[in-house]
């Protein structure tokens, strides 16, 4: 371990590495304040970026956007209480009333703070269960794979919140769309209807970037105008007293384990992460009335539990192969674009990218502080700008990253396309980020699948003999059941309310 540790900072500490995860961390926080825009849709816009790097300083590049991303939402949370990501959104319920209360330099400090330590904390947990995970995976075969492939889009699918069957679809739409394409084991064409440009797939770049970064823009260009910073936050207005720091040591240790533990499982990511760290903190407060009213503790839990969660989120996708979210979706596809197949290998085969990403985080966090800190009036003075001078720069990025890659006008289509679907997935309630997981995950689970029931002669009884892969098909259907059964429940239960008389009701 000591030795790999070395290994790791020895890489990450090259002139190009801490540059390239400086930019990363910038640009990252950048977009992150941008209304409506999030980590997700930051390494949509700046996977182009990497293209043209080595594979180990595209990863920490693209690793200082996802956590600087996930920073930058917060400060939109507190200041404008427009949450930046999804995540971000527990944030506004008691860092948007510091800021009214005049306190919301505390609150920017004790987010950076606890991001910090939350980080710090998933960090650890992903150089201690990491390379355990991945001799586990060695063990794996084919219809292992595809069965825990399997779970991880029910989990997607059920697990994260919302409607079952509206994140099941977007499972199933994005699996179709990656059959597009020359068949791995035939050699045939599917789908490409003629057309020469989709002989490779639909490019992921393109959809990503239509998806979470055109349809984000155009979905919050309403929203922005509505939110203005009322106030000025200066570097002393962000020092906390005794008494905050003391009621934010708990909240922090008790959000990083939830987030650090969470974000391993496929499904459940920041999102849930943070949501119940700040239940757990309502749950353990003698009084209860301070949540909602600009709670220390309500900014500190949620804090620290998504960006533990951003960090352990890579013990699956790097170890296994296999994302647990919409983010690490793309990671993984950044991953493949290099030439460098995830899972069990990766850390065996190419222990300099493994380490060095992981002592890049180290690095990366203390970039967080050191430059957040000094730099929150230069984000404050970003918020202030109207927002219809950013959307069409934004816009403009997202195309000329994606002309780019391969120079093609086609690519640029797809962007557009894609951002149509986006907005109106958006305005009817459809998360796009199961769509994503299906497109990544689909082709591998094919593949697996196949190469599983060649293996089995056809016989899928010879799969699920097996204790490992019948397990985890019984946790697929397990989910699938208990999310249907849940939804059946609530319409019943709604049905019944409108049916009640008012008084009643």
């Amino acid at each position: 371990m000591w030795d790999n540790i070395q290994l790791g900072f020895a890489t990450a500490f090259t002139l190009t590495n801490l540059g390239y995860c400086f930019l990363g961390v910038f640009l990252g926080t950048f977009i992150g304040v941008l209304p409506g825009l999030g980590s997700l849709a930051a390494i949509s816009m700046l996977l182009p970026l990497t293209f043209y790097l080595e594979p180990t300083t595209a990863l920490i590049m693209l690793g200082g956007i996802y956590y600087g991303g996930e920073y930058g939402g917060s400060i939109t949370s507190i200041l404008l209480n427009l949450p930046g990501t999804p995540s971000a959104a527990v944030t506004c319920l008691d860092g948007n009333p510091m800021a009214k209360q005049g306190r919301a330099g505390v609150a920017l400090f004790v987010t950076a703070m606890a991001s910090f330590i939350g980080g710090s904390v998933g960090i650890v947990a992903l150089m201690g269960f990491g390379p355990g995970i991945a001799r586990i995976g060695l063990s794996f075969g084919p219809a292992d794979y595809f069965a825990l492939m399997l779970l991880g889009l029910v989990a997607a699918a059920t697990v994260g919140g919302g409607s079952v069957i509206k994140g099941l679809m977007m499972v199933v739409l994005g699996l179709l769309l990656g059959t597009v394409g020359t068949d791995v084991i035939s050699g045939d064409f599917r789908y490409t209807f003629g057309l020469l440009e989709l002989r490779d797939g639909i490019s992921l770049v393109g959809m990503a970037m239509g998806l979470f970064g055109v349809a984000e823009v155009v979905s919050s260009i309403r929203d922005a105008k509505t939110r203005k910073i009322t106030q000025k936050v200066s570097f002393r207005s962000m020092m906390p007293t005794r008494a905050d720091m003391r009621a934010t040591l708990a909240p922090m240790a008790r959000g990083s384990t939830i987030g650090g533990f969470l974000g391993a499982l496929p499904g459940a990511g920041t999102v849930i992460a943070a949501f119940l760290a700040y239940a757990t903190e309502i749950r353990v407060a003698k009084d209860k009335t301070r949540f909602g009213n600009g709670a220390i503790g309500g900014v500190a839990a949620p804090e620290s539990a998504n960006n533990a969660a951003a960090q352990t989120a890579f013990i699956p996708t790097l170890t296994i192969g296999i994302p647990g979210s919409a983010t690490m979706s793309i990671m993984l596809g950044a991953l493949m674009i290099h030439g460098i197949t995830p899972g069990p290998l990766l850390i065996s085969d190419h222990p300099t990218i493994f380490w060095g990403l992981i002592a890049s985080f180290w690095i990366g966090n203390l970039f967080l502080i050191v430059l957040n800190i000094p730099l929150i009036g230069l984000w404050v003075r970003v918020l202030q700008l109207p927002y219809k001078y950013i959307y069409p720069v934004v816009i403009a990025m997202i195309c000329i990253g994606v002309f780019s890659m391969r120079t093609s006008a086609f690519d640029v289509s797809l962007v557009v396309i894609f951002g149509g679907l986006g907005y109106m997935l958006i305005k009817t309630g459809y998360s796009p980020a199961p769509l994503i997981l299906g497109f990544v995950l689909g082709p591998m689970l094919e593949e697996n699948l196949r190469r599983a029931m060649l293996m089995a002669r056809g016989d899928p009884m010879r799969m699920i003999s097996d204790p490992l892969t019948g397990s985890l098909l019984a946790m697929s259907a397990f989910l699938l059941i208990w999310a249907v059964v849940g939804g059946i429940r609530n319409l019943i239960r709604a049905r019944r309310l409108q049916d009640m008389p008012s008084g009643e009701a």
